[in-house]
């Protein structure tokens, strides 16, 4: 008899293997992708139909299959305690308004507080969460969802579908939410009772229950408290937002952090098991390793730990540091306003953009970018070199080739020539530019340095500033290069739609829009291709146009793309932190005990 040997994450490998084979046996002219309408139908997915939907939108991989290694029952309830957490890579949360927020270790915060209709657990299966149940119609364009009763916020106001309306007509405006293009695919949303809403899309959607209506990575429709909103104003709210979730903030002072207490009337009567978390942002990396070492904080959250301190945490018997691939890229990014990156119009051919000196340079820092030295020198090996915003995690749409086939893949020789022929041989003569980055990135940038000081002798300033400071001056084009990237990417909308098109939120949003035609990059291919994947309901030939826009961007150097990150969470032998909870990118404390 010949033993099964279980693989890493302790799941046998033929299991898989018939998982994927099932998932992807349907037809891709169905727009439903082989569903009957009432697979769609809640309060929660069946595992093989978030599978199917997974597969069908080309996101499907075997990594998806066991982050959690299946759902398990959070430990035997322990009530009450107080968890002390420090928020990685920012000296102050800005704000927890869904409509504002543009990082990840802010709605880290808000899906504690917040609720959306649904919500991921950590296998990725959109359970109801403010929906008691939905469904759908044969043709997959009219959702509609029966409310939770007896819900109320945390200021005492009931929640009814009067809610769900208010919170999509505000995120539909650009002016007052930088995620209204998350919800473009939605026609209209109907009142058909007071708890009881229709929601009315454009075109079939596999990712709408868990992207556009989950309460923390879709923000769009993370559900926000109009009596709150009118009575407090939008600042307010900004800092203090009431929810229906199972914490209520009841302290937000900037630069000192943030508290959470436990909402007694959730609807849920066995979560919070915590009385109260407490988060303090960090900004250092070594102060918060201290903190983290002598016990005045029982957990990290906020951005990934410095790569240095991994190491050092394992090796510590009273932490517990546990790993998961976490979709997201990084990149250095090069202003083309200013010299010597500076190009006017990345609508040019390739070979017409290599003419160009701002362009030759901009080439020559991506290929000189030596990425697994990176990694392996700035992140002990912790994550896998980038060529595009599409990450492994993707499966089916990330191209595996990228990295051979980019004009970006690592070659020092060429790189040296193209500085040469923008006028800068051996470095001579290049001026020394700010790098700018968060202060959990400094040993990042140091090697990024360094890298580019061996293979084309220049030499880059570093410019620390806080992370909130940071990303102001990204989306104001105010920086020579920025290090910066994504996390809780998904699905291609993610990576594409909200980085690489002309409009998407992150382009130079806030600059001055006089003086730069664009942001950061801007190319109508691109563009075209963008939209037309958001609708295609075949997934091989949405994976066409993905990896089409993707490889635009590599090409034209949108940006120097440098690694795709690991999600590391990691906390005292105090905090019993369940597997049900250990969602990529997020920090649920709902289920969250202390001994």
């Amino acid at each position: 008899m010949v033993r099964k040997t279980p693989d890493a994450h302790g799941v046998l490998r033929e299991s898989i293997e018939g998982e994927l084979t099932h998932a992807h046996d349907f037809d891709p002219r169905d727009p439903l992708f082989g569903l009957d309408h009432r697979d769609l139908s809640g309060p929660k997915l069946e595992r093989r139909t978030v599978l199917r939907l997974l597969a069908a939108a080309g996101a499907l991989t075997a990594s998806h299959l066991v982050p959690g290694v299946g759902v398990r029952s959070a430990a035997a309830a322990k009530s009450g305690g107080h968890l002390r957490c420090g928020w990685a890579g920012t000296a102050e949360i800005v704000t927890l308004d869904p409509a504002r927020m543009n990082q990840v270790l802010q709605f880290q915060i808000t899906s504690n507080a917040l609720s959306g209709l649904t919500h991921i657990d950590a296998d990725l299966v959109a359970q109801g969460d403010l929906a008691k149940d939905w469904s759908v119609s044969p043709d997959g364009m009219e959702w509609i969802f029966n409310l939770r009763e007896g819900v109320k916020f945390h200021n005492g106001d009931p929640f009814t579908a009067d809610d769900v309306l208010f919170t999509y007509n505000r995120s539909k405006d650009p002016k007052k939410s930088i995620h209204s293009r998350v919800i473009a695919n939605v026609e209209k949303v109907d009142k058909l009772g007071d708890h009881k809403v229709k929601i009315l899309l454009k075109a079939p959607q596999a990712s709408f229950l868990v992207k556009t209506l989950e309460r923390s990575s879709g923000r769009a429709m993370t559900i926000v408290s109009r009596g709150a909103l009118e009575s407090m104003g939008e600042s307010q709210y900004g800092l203090t937002p009431v929810g229906t979730g199972p914490f209520r903030i009841t302290q937000h002072q900037l630069g000192q952090g943030v508290v959470l207490e436990r909402n007694e009337d959730y609807y849920d009567p066995d979560r919070p098991k915590l009385d109260k978390v407490t988060i303090t942002p960090i900004a250092d990396p070594e102060p918060l390793a201290a903190a983290l070492e002598a016990g005045d904080i029982d957990l990290i959250g906020g951005n990934t730990p410095a790569s240095e301190l991994v190491d050092r945490f394992e090796k510590n018997p009273d932490l517990v540091v546990n790993s998961v691939s976490d979709p997201g890229f990084q990149a250095v990014w090069m202003n083309p306003w200013r010299e010597p990156f500076k190009v006017s119009d990345f609508n040019l051919p390739v070979d017409q953009l290599m003419k160009q000196k701002g362009f030759k340079v901009r080439l020559a820092l991506a290929k000189a970018l030596d990425r697994q030295r990176f990694i392996d020198q700035a992140l002990f090996g912790r994550g896998f070199p980038a060529y595009g915003s599409i990450n492994p995690a993707m499966g089916f749409f990330f191209d595996k080739d990228l990295g051979n086939n980019s004009p970006q893949r690592y070659e020092p020789e060429v790189a040296r020539k193209l500085l040469a022929e923008a006028g800068y041989p051996d470095g001579k003569g290049f001026p020394k530019l700010k790098l700018l980055h968060n202060p959990s990135d400094r040993r990042r940038v140091q090697v990024i340095a360094g890298i580019m000081k061996r293979n084309l002798n220049i030499e880059l300033e570093l410019e620390t500033k806080d992370g909130p400071v940071v990303l102001q001056d990204y989306l104001q084009m105010n920086f020579d290069m920025a290090l910066l990237g994504s996390g809780g990417d998904f699905d291609p909308d993610d990576a594409i739609v909200d980085w690489m098109q002309t409009e998407s939120k992150f382009n130079g949003l806030k600059r001055d829009k006089s003086k730069m035609a664009f942001g950061y990059f801007s190319d109508k291919r691109a563009d075209e291709l963008i939209d037309q994947q958001r609708l295609e309901t075949d997934p091989v030939k949405r994976r066409a146009l993905v990896q089409e826009a993707n490889a635009i961007t590599s090409a034209k150097v949108a940006c120097a793309f440098l690694y795709h990150q690991m999600s590391i969470l990691v906390h005292r032998k105090s905090v019993d932190y369940p597997a049900v909870s250990r969602i990529p990118g997020l920090v649920e404390f709902d289920r969250v005990t202390m001994s």
